[in-house]
Order: C-alpha cells, then sequence, then structure tokens
C-alpha cells in the first residue's frame, strides 16, 4: 500500500491463513469429549460464482484440475438456493486430518487459479449422538472460525454455538465479531 492509500485510510486486504485448517483435527478432539460432538466426514468449500459463460467454463476447468490433480481428492460440485458453489469432499469420520489436507489442497488449488476474491469460507461437520449438527466455518477473509449449528429451516442454536466457541477459544482463532457468524443454510454436510 502506498502513502495515498493510507492518507485515504485504505488498507491492504487480510491474506487467509490456510495453514489454521490444520488445527481443526485437535479442535474435533475437543468437541468429542467436551460437547459430545463427533465429526461426519464431510467438508466443504464454498466460493462466489461470478456471472457469464466464460466464469462457468473456468468453473468447469477448476473442477476438472480438482479431479485430475493426485494432490487433491475427489470432490462433488453443488450450488445452494442462494447461488454459491460449494465443492464437497468426504472422508471417513475418524479421518478429520486427511480431510483438512483435503480442504487445504482444494483452497490452495482455487487461489492458484485466481480464485482468492470469490473463496468465502470452509466448512467441516460434525454431530452429536442426538443428531445436533455443527459445521465449524472457516472464513477465508478474516482467517478465523465460528460454529454454526442449524437446528431446522432457517433456525439455529445459538446457545451450542456459544458452547462450541467457549471449548475452543484456545485451540483455534475464533471469529470475535458475532456479526460475522452467518448462517450458512443449505450447507453440505450440515
Amino acid at each position: 500500500m502506498g502513502l495515498w492509500d493510507a492518507i485515504r485510510g485504505r488498507r491492504a486486504p487480510r491474506q487467509a491463513n490456510l495453514d489454521a485448517l490444520f488445527a481443526v483435527p485437535s479442535a474435533a478432539v475437543t468437541l468429542q469429549t467436551a460437547v459430545d460432538l463427533q465429526p461426519t466426514g464431510v467438508g466443504s468449500v464454498c466460493f462466489r460464482a461470478a456471472e457469464g459463460a466464460a466464469f462457468r467454463t473456468a468453473q468447469s476447468d477448476i473442477v476438472a484440475l480438482l479431479e485430475a490433480d493426485p494432490r487433491t481428492p475427489a470432490v462433488e460440485r453443488s450450488v445452494d438456493d442462494f447461488g454459491f458453489t460449494w465443492l464437497v469432499v468426504r472422508r471417513q469420520p475418524d479421518d478429520v486430518a486427511g480431510l483438512c489436507t483435503d480442504l487445504h489442497a482444494v483452497n490452495v488449488l482455487l487461489e492458484e487459479q485466481g480464485f482468492s476474491p470469490s473463496l468465502l469460507c470452509s466448512v467441516v461437520g460434525f454431530r452429536s449422538g442426538e443428531g445436533r449438527s455443527v459445521g465449524l466455518v472457516y472464513l477465508y477473509k478474516q482467517g478465523t472460525f465460528y460454529p454454526f449449528a442449524p437446528t431446522g429451516p432457517e433456525r439455529r442454536d445459538n446457545l451450542l454455538e456459544i458452547t462450541v466457541r467457549d471449548q475452543l477459544a484456545g485451540e483455534i482463532p475464533v471469529e470475535q465479531s458475532l456479526q460475522r457468524w452467518l448462517a450458512l443454510w443449505g450447507a453440505p454436510g450440515l
């Protein structure tokens, strides 16, 4: 950033710290023991698709690259009701480390292909014995996590979200602004 940008109050955008995803396996152990949440083995990366044929072609090329690259897992592509694209990765529920490595690889490949401005979040799914779902959401542009606990159509369990936040505060970078704890209705795996 130059002097003129500093005078006008502009800041350089914060760079994503994708290595924060590697703290999730240890956080998963805490969630299992403290809150009885088990990993589902489903993770996903969300990005905002632009309009137009050129972007659709580029998006198809990205999925083809992901599927052809031996470093990345097989992915499923889905689009939610709000038009966001999700690339879904599946592993055995007890392989959280492998799932996070896969999510990291998908994010890195999307970055390398120029999709950084479109990347929104990554989600790792958890479920309790009673059927409660929680997604541990990594905000790409903030470099922080927050829990999202849907309970039904456009309803969420705020108490469970706060409990998860409090349990993980020392293990992962937790998003402090509750305004950024966005609802991810229709997110795959939740």
